[in-house]
């Protein structure tokens, strides 16, 4: 966490499946709103965790196929698995504390005589985590029984139950509570932890979240029955822990406000957004609301109007320079020439644009660096480009910022030959 100086304004740590990803969405739609708001306002000075049941794997296949933003740390495999950034550097120090009192060759033996467990996929097993399938009567048995076989073989074992139908078997200290408690501790000793820290879930093996001391919680409309259960015997009486009224990512973002814990109006939800009214209090919200404006214009979302192309220019240097990933270079003004051709381009059909990991710092007094990926996504697929641009704070302009240079280059593996080579 070296991006941050000292502790965070705020730090979402969120399950991934049914609470920041709705299955039933295929649209992304609340996830994207999710997405804006947080590069607008937080990514600068605050922490994103996700905090999943998938394995690495599985983790990876999922931002393939959602727009899902890259996390400060991941927490994998039901609380086993720790690691940090883009790289996803591996807490080594949560390894060594995991081994105590267990061997995993020895859960393997014992689960063996349970005929009524069946194994998940190889990709769900983990160093620290054997998963099964098994229906909810017989789990009971198995959780009543396998705990003190384990025990008496030396081990320290917890398992967990959600979904009705996935049965993990894990070290005791392992599990999303006990991940996130390690974490916040290691954060304190540093003297980065968060000011506030809101955990989201939707299953049972979310409720440990939800007992970390000090925490808000929000458990998404679309939780199930099995983490309702644990609430209301458990935390009924906390005024910290909601159970919202909107779904998955949606709901995350209405305990943003209903704690009142910071800014909760999305970009998305900001439709005219070229409105002088709308003030930009950092670069980051200046580039996710130019992106937002360029989805919408392509989509036909907005007015055919000349108004916001001179806007554009308004806060477009004179002699700003667009680089194209080719390398090639071209006026900014004549990029957004380009732009009132293709109004409606993607009208009717599939078309998304959203930013991650925008940084931002100021390289003088009225300078700022800006650094970000710039996804699109399609009925084609999806393409990724690296950007750096160079934004001036110096001309008093409505928005605050002014484009001067914006850098392009391809994120490996995602190079298209697109039609509108001049776009942004």
């Amino acid at each position: 966490m070296d991006r941050l100086d000292g502790p965070g304004r705020l730090m979402i740590v969120t399950d991934l499946d049914n609470t920041m990803v709705d299955h039933n969405d295929p649209q992304n739609l609340a996830l994207l709103r999710f997405n804006a708001l947080w590069e607008a306002y937080y990514r600068y000075n605050s922490m994103l965790v996700f905090s999943t049941g998938r394995s690495c794997i599985s983790y990876k296949k999922l931002r393939k196929k959602k727009p899902l933003l890259t996390p400060d740390i991941t927490v994998m495999s039901v609380g086993t698995e720790i690691a940090y950034g883009e790289e996803m550097i591996p807490d080594e120090g949560w390894v060594q504390y995991l081994n105590h009192k267990w061997d995993r060759n020895i859960v393997l033996e014992e689960t063996a005589k349970f005929p009524q467990l069946k194994f998940q996929a190889e990709s769900a097993q983990r160093p620290h985590k054997v998963s099964f399938f098994v229906g909810n009567d017989e789990a009971q048995e198995v959780i009543k029984v396998l705990p003190k076989r384990l025990e008496n073989r030396g081990l320290d074992v917890k398992i967990i139950y959600s979904g009705g139908e996935a049965l993990d078997v894990l070290p005791q200290g392992a599990g999303k509570g006990q991940a996130l408690a390690y974490l916040l501790k290691n954060l304190t000793s540093d003297g980065k932890q968060p000011v506030n820290t809101l955990v989201c879930g939707d299953s049972g093996n979310d409720a440990e979240l939800f007992s970390v001391p000090e925490v808000y919680g929000v458990m998404v409309s679309n939780a199930q029955e099995e983490l309702l259960q644990w609430h209301a015997e458990n935390t009924i009486n906390n005024p910290k822990i909601i159970h919202a009224s909107e779904r998955c990512a949606a709901g995350i973002i209405q305990a943003v406000g209903h704690f009142k814990l910071g800014v909760n109006k999305s970009p998305r939800d900001v439709m005219d957004i070229s409105d002088d009214r709308i003030k930009t209090i950092h670069p980051s919200h200046e580039v996710v609301k130019f992106y937002m404006f360029y989805e919408r214009w392509r989509r036909a979302e907005v007015e055919n109007s000349e108004h916001y192309m001179q806007n554009l220019k308004e806060v477009s240097h004179l002699s700003g320079i667009f680089v194209h990933p080719s390398g090639v270079e071209r006026p900014l003004h004549d990029c957004i020439d380009a732009m009132r051709m293709c109004y409606g381009d993607k009208q009717g059909i599939y078309f998304r644009v959203w930013v991650d990991r925008v940084s931002a710092a100021q390289i003088g007094s009225d300078a700022w660096l800006v650094k970000f990926d710039k996804w699109e996504s399609s009925e084609e697929g999806s393409n990724c480009c690296l950007v750096t641009a160079l934004l001036s704070s110096k001309n008093a302009i409505p928005s605050g910022f002014t484009w001067v240079h914006v850098h392009q280059t391809w994120l490996t593996g995602y190079r298209v030959e697109d039609e509108q080579s001049w776009l942004f």
